[in-house]
């Protein structure tokens, strides 16, 4: 989950003498408006005024008063202001999807990405109890605003339930924020079961060879326990002028490079701290092994995970060096994240075929040490611990084997093993906790909708 409260870093740098902290700050702000627009409009094709009103200015708390944003439907690029402090661009690249400029624009790749083969998700009626708890998953308190937009319910691969918001359809692309860092987690995977890659030993980075960071292994960074400076993504520092890991998502041509630079501050695997930077790192090294170029990267997340899965409408962003945003800036429709779900209800394997390895998902869910406050595995939450955050859920009605992706403004791809059961629940809610309530009395009635009779 990201919290990117960019009026937050802005309100930091105030009391700082020099402005160019300042600019900074609000380069981040304007990085994050153009960006998330840019996705809404070309990638997503939903009305990019509602998103910027019901997404963006939450995140930019009163600083969205001075945000000035424009959309050019014909150039595909929106344009983002503050005060004069800082303009950003964010560009439309076809399959790339969106991406802020940092100088020229990197070509869009020659290779078209061959269309998925069809594999379609069967759907049985919806029984009276799944409708229910379906109108209970979309009904609109006075405030906080739940804005759920997208539901499917998934009982061992089959559609048991699903719905959607005025203006999304089953083929419209949803933000799923960090629960990509649960599609990093997949990708990684299928590198290791074909024999590419540890996650054990040193990850292969070619700035940490020479010296203590060389120790730093995959699964560390998956479980965000490299040891390196890389901020605090859950919550934004009124202690500096900006945090690291939104100035690599919003501000940083080469964000992997930017966040390999980072010094070494603590023992790798000793400490958890909950940082986009980790998984950046970690796609850089999935870009590497596909082949090294953004042609190549595209062609491998496509050939040897979204197509498997029968994923449809999947974008999953990069930036200008070809490295995908593996923190943040995955686009899919809701059955697309449901059946990335099922790929770890059902341990790895796709049509008798695995493509993880055998207890990949299960790792996955066991609790990273350090993490025990909130519940956090490797790229996904998981209530698979004796932490608050885990007891807090199950007492919600999430059972204690679940595990879940989960992203800013309340994406979730909830995995239940027990109940054979997948919920997707993505939507709009900039509250505090993003409806975990809702999201796990929706589990709960799932279950009890769908048991079989005895």
């Amino acid at each position: 989950m990201t919290s990117l409260r960019p009026w937050l870093l802005i309100a930091a740098t105030l009391p700082l003498a020099g402005c160019g902290a300042l600019r900074g700050a609000a380069q981040v702000a304007t990085g994050l408006a153009s960006h998330q627009i840019c996705s809404a409009a070309f990638v997503s094709r939903i009305d990019p005024e509602i998103f910027r009103r019901e997404a963006v200015d939450p995140d930019l708390g009163p600083a969205h008063w001075l945000m000035r944003t424009e959309v050019d439907r014909e150039g595909q690029s929106v344009s983002a202001s503050l005060a004069g402090l800082a303009t950003t661009r964010a560009v439309y690249r076809g399959p790339s999807g969106c991406l802020v400029l940092h100088g020229a624009p990197p070509p869009v790749p020659p290779e078209p990405i061959p269309a998925p083969r069809p594999r379609a998700l069967t759907q049985a009626p919806a029984s009276a109890a799944v409708e229910e708890a379906l109108d209970r998953a979309f009904a609109e308190p006075a405030k906080p605003w739940r804005r759920t937009k997208a539901v499917v319910i998934l009982r061992d691969g089959q559609i048991v339930g699903e719905r959607y918001a005025p203006g999304y359809r089953p083929d419209t692309a949803i933000t799923g924020w960090s629960a990509t860092k649960s599609v990093t987690n997949a990708l990684v995977g299928v590198l290791v079961q074909q024999g590419k890659l540890s996650a054990d030993g040193p990850a292969p980075v070619a700035a940490w060879k020479g010296d203590s960071r060389r120790a730093i292994s995959v699964d560390n960074l998956l479980r965000m326990t490299s040891g390196l400076a890389l901020g605090d993504s859950l919550n934004a520092s009124l202690k500096s002028a900006f945090d690291p890991s939104a100035v690599m998502l919003f501000a940083v041509r080469d964000m992997a490079g930017f966040a390999e630079a980072r010094a070494l501050v603590g023992a790798p695997g000793t400490s958890w701290t909950y940082a986009d930077a980790s998984p950046t790192i970690t796609s850089r090294i999935i870009r590497d092994q596909a082949g090294g170029t953004e042609a190549a990267m595209q062609a491998f997340a496509h050939r040897e995970l979204f197509d498997r899965l029968g994923m449809e409408h999947p974008t999953l962003e990069l930036d200008a060096t070809g490295t995908p945003l593996g923190a943040s800036h995955m686009w899919a429709s809701a059955r697309d994240w449901a059946r990335l779900g099922q790929l770890y209800l059902d341990d790895g394997v796709v049509d008798g075929e695995r493509i993880l390895p055998a207890g990949w998902a299960d790792d996955a869910a066991r609790p990273t040490p350090g993490a025990e406050q909130v519940g956090y595995g490797a790229g996904f939450w998981t209530n698979r611990g004796p932490g608050p955050g885990a007891r807090r859920r199950i007492a919600l009605g999430m059972p204690a084997d679940a595990y879940f992706a989960r992203g800013h403004q309340g994406q979730y791809v909830v995995i239940v093993p027990s109940a054979r059961l997948v919920v997707v629940r993505l939507g709009i809610t900039p509250a505090a906790g993003n409806d975990i309530e809702g999201v796990a009395r929706l589990v709960a009635e799932a279950i009890v909708a769908v048991r079989p009779p005895e």
